[in-house]
């Protein structure tokens, strides 16, 4: 099924999801290397989403890098 999908036009990817769905871990670890790069996350919810599957207890009402500086404490537990 994955190389049909690589066929698919990318909208109807979308619709029936990605290959291979990352892990809470990894998705954190990628969002702190886009941010290392340069990144700016545009999108407070997703982060939050993050913090949130690892476990943090996050407030909507949280600055954005009080929730990324916990996110980053978290993954240094990791290693």
């Amino acid at each position: 099924m994955r190389r049909v999908r690589c066929w698919l036009p990318p909208w109807l990817q979308r619709i029936l999801g990605r290959a291979s769905a990352s892990t809470d871990q990894q998705r954190a670890l990628d969002l702190l290397k886009a941010i290392d790069a340069g990144g700016l996350p545009l999108n407070p919810a997703r982060v939050n989403d993050i913090a949130r599957q690892l476990g943090l207890e996050v407030s909507p009402k949280a600055p954005m890098a009080e929730t990324i500086a916990r996110i980053r404490a978290c993954t240094r537990r990791w290693e």
